[in-house]
């Protein structure tokens, strides 16, 4: 049984996966045993083949499937459903998520003697996405920020390690991995901050325009203030005669 599941959402990213498994397939030496879990989201393009050529690590490789598109939030969690591991990693499929920082990552929780840290949330740092894209975000973190007070200046980052049980008592919604440190935070659990690297994507094009992210985002801000009023609570103990 691995201890480490590093999950990959991915959709329509067959020029980016070899690569990308490549390198994570020479973490082999830095990582306690893993699996790795790639959940093809509905791609076109041959994807999880293309994922399977650039495995040649002894670990496990498992590719998932959905027929069609689910979202990023709905590849994640089916892929922590079906890991093994008692710590999941995550980072995104189109390249630009270093896999070198999920050492920096899975550490802190391998780590905590304390049994209280439950998310390592990476924060980008050098970010290579377009100026338009930088700015939107800029202004969704801060908005985001403010209201939920979740202590992150960037949660739209892929580079995210997690207790796998912790994570599956969240309540789940489409885009709940956009607002993780938040919701970790409801349920009464430590969230550790880490900053990592970027690079600037190599084949393909994001699957997600500003002005999509802006309008699914509002309504998801909302929810998820509702939700952290309504925090979780420890339940009282029954009274015996």
């Amino acid at each position: 049984m691995p201890d480490l599941s590093i999950v990959i959402p991915m959709r329509n990213e067959a020029g980016n996966a070899p690569s990308l498994l490549s390198e994570i397939a020479a973490l082999s030496g830095a990582l306690p045993d893993f699996e790795v879990i790639v959940v093809d989201d509905g791609s076109t393009d041959g994807t999880g083949e293309a994922a399977r050529s650039g495995w040649t690590a002894a670990e496990p490789l498992r590719v998932l499937r959905h027929p069609v598109s689910g979202g990023q939030s709905a590849a994640v969690h089916n892929g922590v459903l079906a890991a093994r591991g008692r710590i999941c990693a995550t980072l995104d499929g189109d390249g630009q998520n270093p896999p070198s920082e999920i050492p920096k990552l899975v550490r802190p929780l391998l780590g905590d003697k304390t049994g209280r840290v439950a998310l390592v949330a990476g924060q980008r740092v050098g970010r290579k996405d377009t100026l338009s894209r930088r700015l939107a975000s800029r202004f969704a973190n801060g908005l985001r920020s403010r209201l939920l007070k979740d202590g992150t200046r960037d949660t739209g980052c892929g580079l995210k390690a997690f207790r796998r049980e912790a994570f599956l008592a969240l309540p789940y919604f489409d885009h709940m991995h956009r607002y993780l440190p938040a919701l970790f935070k409801r349920d009464g659990w430590e969230v550790a901050l880490v900053d990592v690297s970027h690079r600037e994507r190599v084949a393909g094009r994001s699957n997600y325009s500003n002005l999509k992210r802006a309008l699914v985002g509002i309504y998801d801000l909302i929810g998820v203030a509702w939700l952290i009023r309504r925090r979780k609570k420890t339940r009282p103990e029954a009274e015996h005669d």
